[in-house]
């Protein structure tokens, strides 16, 4: 092997699926995205879902909790067989396991089966931290920021197309003569046979490393299996998980509610509620991918406190959009706000992981993990908001912005810095980073 071709990358070129650093960043991306149409292909048949199973707005609120609750233990476990099985292994395997619930929840007819579906297809979610691990490994420090941005952003930007297609594919079923009742049970056969299919490409496709897989460069899984609970004492990685959480914790919540919201308070149709909620999720194409890009110039100029900041801002900004977005009083206000607030939610997603590879090179798996699941359980929290019955969508909106803001003074206090893996791999290690 040319060693040339087994180093990380140190420059991101998109276009590019020439080598096996690009040719992982193009797959890990897509299996991200794909993830989504399994992991959130019901949230916009959920009008006619919550119809078909009579489903209250606590109900509905608990199937929104559910789908994020499960996926919280699973980035946390997932992180860490990413350090242990690679990224590769776990990725196939997560995907094949996960389209299970997602081909089988066509079967359920009430809400208790339909709610343990749910909470099965959640773990579909975890895939997140696979994208975020293999990316990390594919990629040098100065573009690091950068390229997790970008493989997260396409990656969510899954959540976006879900709304948009999932509705199309529903109506299009309708059209061959089934009833709306059978048509969501089989629009999920789509989503869970992509998911095979991608776990096909990613065996296939993708190494673990620049170098190889894990089993190929002799990886101490022993080693790997040692978790280093010294981070859990890092005050930082839950400044970040805190951050996460009101970022993308927010973006979930939004993709669950967002075509609910649109139909009961301005009337829309499912299909055209589904298409203003997939616009917010198609920001994503640039805006986490922005919000990578400029923590990377901003740490290479300032260092880890400018990154710090810049993350700080964008979530200030974040929670005063949402607002903004609780209080607007027709569709065209809200989709203005919608739109300001979706811009600095996906930048704050991808400054976080522009912060998140270099807390701890030593446990990126965990770490990764660990901030990941404060995403979910962001989700999971402000789902709560949605299902009580004394506090309208526009009250928990409003709730959610004053949180976020009040987590963004967090992230402006909390101190950032590197923690390398090795002592002896310090100096080399900085000269690589002393620009970012």
């Amino acid at each position: 092997m040319n060693t040339s071709t087994a180093k990380p990358l140190e420059k991101l070129n998109i276009f590019s699926f020439s080598g096996i650093q690009m040719k992982t960043f193009h797959i890990t991306w897509l299996m991200f995205f794909v993830c989504f149409f399994g992991w959130f292909g019901l949230a916009p048949l959920m009008p006619t879902i919550r119809g078909e199973l009579g489903l209250t707005k606590g109900q509905v609120g608990n199937i929104i909790i559910a789908s994020v609750a499960s996926t919280i233990i699973a980035r946390l476990i997932i992180g860490k067989l990413c350090d242990i099985w690679g990224p590769r292994k776990t990725a196939v395997r997560l995907l094949i396991i996960g389209s299970v619930p997602v081909f089988l929840v066509g079967l359920a007819h009430s809400y208790t089966t339909f709610l343990l579906f749910r909470l099965g297809i959640g773990v579909i979610g975890a895939s997140f931290v696979i994208t975020q691990y293999h990316t990390s490994q594919m990629f040098g420090p100065k573009i690091k920021g950068t390229a997790n941005a970008v493989t997260g952003g396409w990656g969510n930007l899954g959540g976006g197309v879900t709304n948009m297609v999932m509705p199309l594919i529903f109506a299009a079923i309708v059209g061959f003569g089934f009833t709306k009742g059978e048509a969501w049970r089989y629009a999920m056969m789509v989503p869970g046979t992509m998911m095979l299919v991608m776990a096909f490409l990613y065996h296939k496709y993708t190494k673990d490393t620049p170098a190889g897989n894990f089993d190929e460069i002799g990886h101490s899984k022993d080693e790997a299996k040692k978790t280093d609970w010294s981070v859990l004492a890092d005050w930082r990685v839950w400044a970040l998980t805190l951050a996460y959480a009101s970022c993308f914790g927010m973006e979930l919540t939004f993709d669950n509610v967002a075509s609910l919201h649109f139909v009961d308070t301005f009337h829309l149709s499912q299909s055209s509620a589904g298409f203003w909620a997939g616009i917010f999720g198609a920001m994503n194409i640039f805006a986490r991918a922005l919000g990578g890009i400029v923590s990377d110039r901003v740490g290479g100029k300032y260092g880890m406190r400018g990154k710090g900041l810049l993350l700080a801002g964008v979530l200030l900004l974040e929670g005063i959009g949402i607002i903004l977005f609780a209080q607007a009083g027709s569709l065209v206000l809200a989709i203005v706000a919608m739109l300001t607030f979706a811009l600095f939610l996906k930048m704050s997603n991808g400054a976080t992981y522009g912060i998140v590879p270099f807390i701890n090179t030593k446990n990126v798996g965990l770490i990764s993990g660990i901030v990941g699941a404060g995403g979910n359980l962001g989700g999971m929290l402000f789902g709560f908001l949605f299902k009580s019955s004394t506090i309208t969508y526009a009250q928990a909106f409003t709730y959610i912005g004053f949180v976020v803001i009040g987590v963004s003074a967090i992230i402006l206090v909390t101190r950032f810095y590197k923690v390398f893996a090795q002592p002896e791999e310090k100096t080399e290690q900085a000269l690589a980073v002393a620009e970012v």
